[in-house]
């Protein structure tokens, strides 16, 4: 098992067990052993052999061609053995209710969890309480709340709190909530605006919005949406926040529409969900495909098998720290498969990010994905039964027995793609050299396909080498091919709209949502801002989170250069708290 030093300190610190003194007492090769062991302990409910089960699950995290998200990796085998990454939780227009999430938050976050709130039924802020005679303070108070014991919880925890406030575009309160994030530090929120087409009709047509009060559906006032709109654009183009979901078309795309529709996703927006909903996530790492400049469908197919059992036996073995949670996993059995190691995939492959044929074989392989995750969970669910709340789903209709409600999902994979060594999700790489600090530790990382590269082509020298370290990317440098620059564009080179049809091309063959930052260089305006969340719904996005270099500072990736002039924090759908997400 070959480990970068960076993963094997994220290791050390994040996933190995430790003794009573905090001493670790796990090899990675244990690690990989205790969760494969212990995800197919589920086939003995089934009467297959969970050593050939665990055999095959052992290979495929070993090798880095599958990882699991964080709390599967740190928690499995534990006592409590919380597996699930991704949860969202209801609340309504009482104390009750609201105090209640609070608490159940608290335990699915110090499980390793993230969550999900949809503050939409809270009524306005100055609205009667007639059962005390007082006057509300509306959602944005509680939602502070929330973030206060989040800090207090994640100071417990071995991985940082991460939620996901949303409000819906109709509420009374949508300005104050758009802007909160401009004057207020909610370091554990990532928020979003739920946008319905009826505000984007209005807004194409710049016309007025009514603004309903969730506690009668009274119409509060009218304001005009371009209002509300440039309101988003200014605090996305400042401070990163908010994002969009277009909430009406995640909803048409709502699996179980018998149950409710989706009001919320996770912290990172790829993972729309139910009220007390959960899912396990796992991705792919897609540079492994890649043999003699060939895309190897064949092993990826076998591998997808295996993975989507993976992720279903997981649901059987998991602990639900909350019982509607566990009521509603269970009853749906949704995983999401995805991908990382995009971008590393495209440099093996000689392909650039922003060409035509990377669009393409995005959409070829995502779309080979949901065929063997699909077909995979109808051969479970021959075997072991569609999930409970199979009727009146859709699959019900189409008349497809699925052991899962939804397979797949693309994820940001902070540090799971540190552990496998690829880069994250669907992303280019943000720089092609950069420090990391993770704790104490400082990591230079310069991107080992350029180095290879450069070796093999006669334009690696000691002089390359500093100005990429002082550049980040490969613009200027002469002694660099141009089909090399093209290869390699960063983040920053390339275009919004390329990266849209990138998230686009993905979420074409995605049964839930995708992770997906949209980089913008500090000169951008907040016009063309405005441009790309518009082409973002015009394309069918279910959602969409930009963030302009130099709008927020950070301290995660050091770089020094004209280009990219200053420390900063990647952020985005992914990691709009920090680009790991589920980090150190």
């Amino acid at each position: 098992m070959n480990l970068s030093d960076r993963a094997k300190t994220v290791l050390q610190i994040r996933y190995l067990l430790k003794n009573e003194k905090g001493q670790v007492i796990e090899t990675p090769e244990k690690l990989f052993h205790r969760v494969a062991d212990y995800i197919a302990q589920a086939e003995k409910f089934y009467g297959e052999s969970t050593s050939e089960w665990a055999e095959k699950f052992y290979e495929i995290m070993s090798s880095f061609r599958f990882l699991p998200n964080s709390p599967a990796l740190m928690n499995a085998g534990k006592p409590k053995a919380q597996l699930a990454a991704c949860f969202v939780l209801s609340i309504e227009d009482s104390m009750e209710s609201i105090f209640k999430t609070l608490k159940d938050a608290a335990l699915i976050l110090q499980s390793g969890g993230g969550t999900g709130f949809d503050f939409s039924k809270i009524r306005p802020k100055g609205d009667i309480v007639r059962s005390t005679g007082g006057i509300a303070s509306g959602p944005v108070s509680f939602m502070k709340i929330f973030d206060k014991a989040s800090d207090i919880i994640k100071q417990g925890g071995s991985r940082r709190g991460a939620n996901m406030g949303i409000l819906r575009v109709d509420h009374p309160d949508i300005l104050e909530f758009i802007k909160i994030k401009r004057y207020e530090d909610l370091s554990n929120f990532n928020i979003s605006v739920s946008i319905t087409d009826s505000f984007m009709e209005a807004l194409f047509k710049d016309d007025y919005f009514p603004l309903v009060n969730p506690r009668n559906g009274k119409i509060v006032r009218k304001i005009k949406a371009r209002e509300i709109f440039d309101e988003i654009v200014t605090s996305a183009y400042e401070v990163g926040d908010p994002g969009i979901i277009f909430i009406d078309t995640i909803n048409k795309y709502n699996p179980t529409p018998h149950l409710g529709k989706i009001e919320c996703t996770n912290p990172c927006g790829e993972q729309p969900l139910l009220p007390y909903e959960a899912c396990i996530l796992g991705s792919l790492n897609l540079a492994k495909y890649v043999k003699d400049a060939k895309f190897d469908f064949e092993l990826l197919g076998k591998d997808v098998k295996i993975a989507t059992r993976f992720l279903d036996n997981a649901i059987d073995v998991n602990f639900f720290p909350v019982p509607e949670v566990e009521i509603m996993h269970k009853g749906n059995r949704k995983i999401g498969l995805g991908v990382m190691g995009w971008a590393d995939c495209l440099v093996a492959l000689g392909i650039p990010y922003d060409h035509k044929k990377a669009l393409s074989l995005a959409e070829d392989i995502m779309k080979f994905i949901k065929y063997k995750s699909h077909e995979a969970s109808v051969e479970l669910a021959r075997k072991r039964g569609v999930f409970p709340n199979f009727k009146g789903s859709i699959w019900d209709k189409l008349g497809i027995p699925m052991r899962n409600a939804t397979t797949t999902t693309i994820a940001p994979t902070g540090t799971i793609s540190i552990i496998a060594d690829c880069s994250s999700g669907i992303e280019p790489y943000f720089l092609l050299a950069y420090k990391q600090r993770i704790l104490d530790t400082e990591f230079e990382i310069i991107n080992k396909y350029l180095l290879e590269i450069a070796q093999r082509q006669g334009f690696y020298s000691e002089d390359f080498i500093n100005q990429i370290r002082k550049k980040g990317t490969l613009r200027g440098m002469k002694e660099v091919p141009l089909k090399i620059k093209r290869l390699f564009k960063t983040a920053l080179e390339i275009t919004p709209e390329e990266h849209i049809q990138m998230q686009a091309a993905f979420q074409k063959y995605t049964d839930n949502a995708v992770s997906k930052t949209i980089n913008l260089s500090q000169r951008t305006r907040k016009e063309e801002v405005a441009k790309i969340f518009l082409l973002a719904y015009k394309k069918g996005l279910k959602g969409i989170t930009i963030f302009r270099y130099g709008s927020k500072r950070g301290t995660l990736l050091k770089i020094s250069d004209a280009h990219l002039s200053e420390c900063c924090e990647i952020k985005g759908r992914a990691p709009r708290i920090n680009s790991l997400h589920d980090a150190i």
